[in-house]
């Protein structure tokens, strides 16, 4: 079960329905984004554990930044890359494909067209027993969870960026539990004090996430 200190891993999932089965299957909503030449896919496989790294808003490439090297080894023995938007550079997106795991982003607001035109603005992933929404800008703080939990009514939990600010939500009603998770910047932590990026871990119907300081 995964579970855990305000620090770490918080909410355990329980099964919602009918839907869930064995194993771990990746399916998107809308095109692009998914499983890149030479990624070492999930999908179809059964595994007992799936581990899920998180970043948003890299904004590459702009001077010398570049992802710190604790992020790039956390993507590189994730099994699955979520990125939730503003990449900027299409060349970004490229990039990720070539470290390894299956990647799934979404645009954000400042991404050029090249990346608008392989990637959608909102989608699912399913991992497994569990549906992880993903958008860039979930809208203003106040209501957000709700809001969110209504457009992603299907799934356990959403990740989203734009804000740069690192944030875990939780809410449980009729017994089951709903997660909003944003991973804040490896690369653009805009007055936050620390860059970071967010690990979550799948395991059956149960999901966790957990943030990490780079």
């Amino acid at each position: 079960m995964l579970t855990g200190d305000v620090g770490g891993w918080v909410v355990s999932i329980p099964r919602k329905s009918a839907r869930h089965r064995a194993g771990v299957r990746i399916r998107t909503g809308g095109g692009g984004g998914g499983c890149g030449p030479g990624s070492r896919r999930v999908c179809g496989v059964r595994v007992a554990l799936v581990t899920i790294a998180i970043i948003s808003d890299t904004h590459l490439p702009r001077g010398s930044r570049a992802l710190p090297d604790a992020c790039r080894a956390r993507l590189q023995t994730a099994d699955l890359i979520l990125h939730a938007g503003d990449l900027v550079d299409v060349d970004v997106l490229d990039a990720l494909a070539a470290l390894g795991p299956p990647v799934h982003a979404v645009a954000g607001n400042v991404d050029e067209p090249a990346v608008r035109s392989r990637l959608p603005e909102a989608r699912v992933v399913e991992v497994g027993e569990v549906r992880i929404g993903m958008v860039h800008d979930a809208g203003p703080a106040a209501g957000r969870l709700q809001r969110q939990r209504r457009r992603f009514g299907d799934c356990d939990a959403v990740v989203f960026g734009h804000s740069h600010v690192p944030l875990h939500e939780a809410a449980v009603q009729a017994g089951f539990a709903f997660q909003l998770f944003n991973p804040g910047s490896p690369t653009d932590k805009r007055g936050q004090p620390h860059h970071t990026m967010g690990i979550a871990r799948v395991e059956g119907p149960e999901i966790g996430f957990v943030h990490v300081r780079l």
